[in-house]
């Protein structure tokens, strides 16, 4: 085991030797930043570096709860109302299936991976044994940044459901007048619950799903209360008929374009099950438990939010719903017997909020901690606790970091600072997964599977860009189509002329490389969909990224390697990892 920090090492033990180590970036870069992984050395020597393992405690069950708690905050309150009365009317009911079916598809992505490689690292543990040192460290660092971001927002949002929880009409925030605006009202009960949370998940993994259990069984109780209230008192006309004749009428005001509009919108509230994939580290049988765990949890959350999605449809026209409170709005704005409805959705969407909220910062410390590993930041954040055997460090940090920016700063400003990053991940996983089915590091050409990712991807750009730019008509049908009709044309290709150089041991995507590309492009098309803040957001932070990679996370990856704490290159790895490989290549 690795005893000693990173702070040690040569590049940082002076200033002079710091300089030094600026002055052979260049060298540097060229080796490290390409350097791949393998899963054998992420699931022995890596891990080793944490020094005590994480216990093996979770069941699919628990898996089950944490993708189901993950995802089921206080998001679908919020874009249910907005996708179905500005984009799909009552077919919302399909956008949400449809956001689950491509939820599914990437969730089969990150399966396959954590089946194969059960550590706590997720999409930075995939990118780095598939893509290398640098890419990881880009999406791993944007993906941290988005939990923490997220993380603090879902706690001021907690705030904002608990007032109207308990009925009362003070925002429970202390204004400060000096700040600027946006970051001049304090939260102090966001910090509380965030401090609360970061105790919870340092203390325990298997308390932390105890208790994450328990908030999920009472979130699902209120929400198949919602439910039940909809259809009682539903009417099925709404389905159909809108309150304003002059709008739109019928099950699809908004034609088909409406319905995949809405599914980019709503696909937000499934973010959350990647989270999960965290967790394989410390679950008992990895080849049962995790499929189960993901897809299960996805599927289970799709027919809950379809349910919710028709409830309201039901309940009130699509032009009369609430676009920022549909489910409290539609009982609020009734008869006074009901209004006491909008106080229960209050209650259970606080408790989706902890739910989330406890399952987003689980993952982000995994994350952290395998990013430690890896030695592009430092070794502290990898320490896993003796007597706890969670990622102590990394939990504690990124709990009181969340929790200073959930004080001060505004949801609204946070809220558009979050879902780019994420998005970017689940499109690099998707690719990860087909470029490990089809190169085999040092012993396959691997052009042809990039240049088909390059094809595709840009094909897919194409496709995005014209549906969200051009306007209607037949000309606009006739070049989607063409779109269509090369992606699928340059995907058939490479299914027919590259044969697949590895086969998973126990479980892999089916249809490759079929259902992957979809997850692809689909990822690719909803990232069209974000406004241009996110994406401002996305290349502050990838800029910040590359900037720490360049003066600090290269050298320090380097140092390890010249004392032997990390393979040396790319043809070493397979080397040292060929014969537990070799059962994998598909002859």
């Amino acid at each position: 085991m690795d005893s000693h920090d990173d702070s040690s090492s040569s590049s940082f033990s002076s200033f002079k030797a710091y300089i030094h180590a600026l002055s052979d970036t260049p060298r540097r870069l060229a080796r490290r930043a390409c350097s791949v992984s393998t899963s054998f050395e992420e699931t022995s020597r890596v891990r080793a570096r944490s020094g005590p393992d994480m216990k093996k405690t979770l069941r699919w069950y628990d898996l089950v709860g944490f993708g189901v708690g993950g995802m089921v905050g206080a998001g679908v309150f919020v874009t249910t109302g907005t996708a179905s009365h500005f984009f799909a009317g009552p077919s919302v009911i399909l956008s949400y299936a449809i956001a689950g079916l491509c939820a599914l598809l990437s969730a089969f992505c990150y399966t396959e991976f954590a089946v194969d490689m059960p550590v706590a690292g997720g999409a930075f543990s995939y990118i780095r044994v598939t893509f290398g040192e640098f890419l990881a460290f880009l999406t791993g660092a944007n993906l941290v940044i988005d939990y923490v971001l997220s993380n603090a927002a879902v706690a001021r949002s907690f705030t904002t459901y608990f007032v109207t929880a308990i009925g009362i009409s003070t925002k429970l925030r202390i204004p400060i007048h000096f700040l600027p605006e946006g970051f001049n009202e304090l939260d102090i009960l966001a910090v509380a619950v965030v401090l609360l949370l970061t105790f919870v998940i340092c203390y325990s993994t298997r308390e932390s799903s105890l208790l994450n259990m328990v908030l999920t069984v009472v979130h699902i109780m209120f929400i198949m209360f919602v439910i039940i209230m909809g259809f009682w008192r539903g009417e099925w006309k709404n389905l159909t008929e809108p309150e304003n004749p002059k709008n739109p009428g019928g099950f699809f005001p908004y034609g088909a374009s409406g319905v995949f509009n809405g599914a980019a919108m709503v696909y937000l509230s499934y973010i959350g099950y990647d989270a999960v994939s965290t967790m394989a580290e410390e679950v008992r049988n990895p080849v049962k438990d995790i499929p189960i765990g993901v897809s299960g949890s996805v599927i289970l959350v799709t027919v809950l939010y379809c349910l919710m999605a028709a409830s309201i449809s039901m309940l009130l026209p699509y032009d009369m719903i609430d676009p920022e409170a549909p489910f409290s709005g539609a009982f609020r704005g009734g008869s006074e017997g009901w209004k006491w409805v909008s106080n229960v959705i209050g209650v259970g969407a606080s408790f989706g909020i902890l739910t989330s909220l406890l399952v987003a910062m689980l993952g982000q410390a995994r994350y952290m901690c395998v990013i430690g590993r890896s030695r592009v930041v430092p070794a502290w954040f990898a320490k896993v606790h003796s007597k706890t055997s969670t990622p102590v460090n990394a939990s504690a940090f990124l709990g009181i970091f969340t929790a200073a920016i959930a004080l001060f700063t505004d949801l609204n400003i946070l809220l558009n600072l979050v879902s780019i990053g994420t998005l970017f991940v689940f499109y690099m996983v998707g690719n990860a997964v087909i470029y490990r089915r089809y190169v085999s590091v040092g012993a396959t050409n691997p052009w042809p599977t990039i240049s088909f990712l390059f094809c595709f991807s840009l094909t897919c750009i194409m496709f995005t860009v014209i549906w969200q730019l051009a306007p209607p008509g037949k000309s606009k049908a006739f070049v989607l189509g063409a779109c269509t009709a090369i992606a699928v044309s340059v995907l058939q290709l490479f299914h027919y002329m590259a044969p697949q150089a590895r086969k998973p041991e126990f479980w892999g995507v089916p249809l490759m490389p079929w259902i992957p590309s979809i997850s692809i492009f689909l990822n690719i098309f909803l990232l069209g969909s974000l406004d241009r803040p996110s994406y401002v957001r996305f290349g502050f932070f990838s800029a910040l990224a590359v900037l720490v990679y360049v003066l600090y996370s290269v050298h320090a990856s380097f140092d390890a390697e010249e004392e032997g704490k990390l393979s040396q290159n790319n043809g070493e790895i397979v080397k040292e990892s060929f014969d537990i490989e070799d059962h994998k290549i598909e002859v």
